[in-house]
């Protein structure tokens, strides 16, 4: 009887170390899956030229949160990159990298390799920061006798803006409000959200927007047309992002801080 329940428990335990032993084979089998799985999806290197709330360093930025959920849902990831704006969208157009974000439509008739994805990836307001009150009403033909500032690449002040206007092109943000801020330029012309986002960091005083809006446009991301088969499901992904309510409840929380009016956040 002794060797017999001797034997039982050696068949028992050699059977809970198959079951452990079978157990880890294929959890590790599970977790190579998953790891080669992740390793197929294909990356894009979008160039960014976006500033807080739309994209931070930390990658928490509004649209590092909403653009990186709709190339996940779209099997893809998505790594941001600094560009100078111009350079930019040089540098998609030949294919270096695979896109960029936020942009007007519109910019593949200047650029015949960028393809635009349908879906808007979010509204910009585009206006004039003033130190002074220079302006009373904002629109372009009443910055002709001002000087004005504005980001090299940005098309919608190249496009809009008179001939007569005196212009200074600058290359980063930074460098558009140390000129306003030191009376160089009598206007930054910039993104109504990150233009205050940034004064705030950079403790630039009594700056005060120019109403109404120069601009108001819809702003979308683009892709080098090699990569024109990923368009409609990061389109679909953006759609269906919107539709869940996370888009908006992340816009929120992003924007509470500069106090933007959360009509900026609700989808038309």
């Amino acid at each position: 009887m002794r060797d017999f329940a001797q034997r039982q428990h050696r068949r028992q335990s050699e059977y809970i170390r198959s079951c452990v032993w079978l157990s880890c084979v294929l959890l590790a089998l599970a977790l190579n899956g998953n790891a080669s799985h992740g390793a197929n999806e294909p990356t894009l290197v979008i160039n960014d030229t976006n500033e807080p709330p739309f994209t931070t360093q930390a990658g928490d930025g509004f649209l590092d949160i909403v653009a990186g959920e709709a190339f996940r849902r779209a099997g893809l990831r998505l790594k941001l990159v600094k560009l100078p704006a111009e350079r930019a969208l040089l540098n998609v157009n030949a294919g270096i990298e695979d896109g960029d974000f936020s942009r007007i439509a519109g910019l593949e008739k200047i650029y015949p390799n960028l393809i635009r994805v349908p879906e808007k990836l979010v509204d910009w307001h585009f206006v004039a920061f003033a130190r002074q009150a220079t302006l009373i009403k904002a629109n372009w033909t009443a910055l002709e006798p001002l000087s004005v500032g504005h980001i090299k690449g940005w098309k919608i002040y190249e496009q809009n803006l008179r001939p007569a206007t005196q212009i200074t092109t600058v290359g980063t943000p930074e460098q558009l409000f140390a000129m306003l801020d030191k009376n160089r330029i009598d206007l930054a012309l910039f993104e109504r959200w990150s233009g205050l986002a940034l004064a705030k960091k950079m403790g630039i005083q009594n700056i005060r927007i120019v109403e109404p809006s120069l601009a108001e446009r819809e702003m979308f991301i683009y892709l080098n047309k090699r990569h024109a088969d990923k368009v409609p499901a990061i389109a679909a992904a953006l759609r269906a992002i919107k539709a869940e309510g996370l888009y908006t409840k992340v816009c929120r929380e992003k924007f509470a801080p500069l106090a933007a009016s959360t009509s900026q956040c609700e989808m038309k």
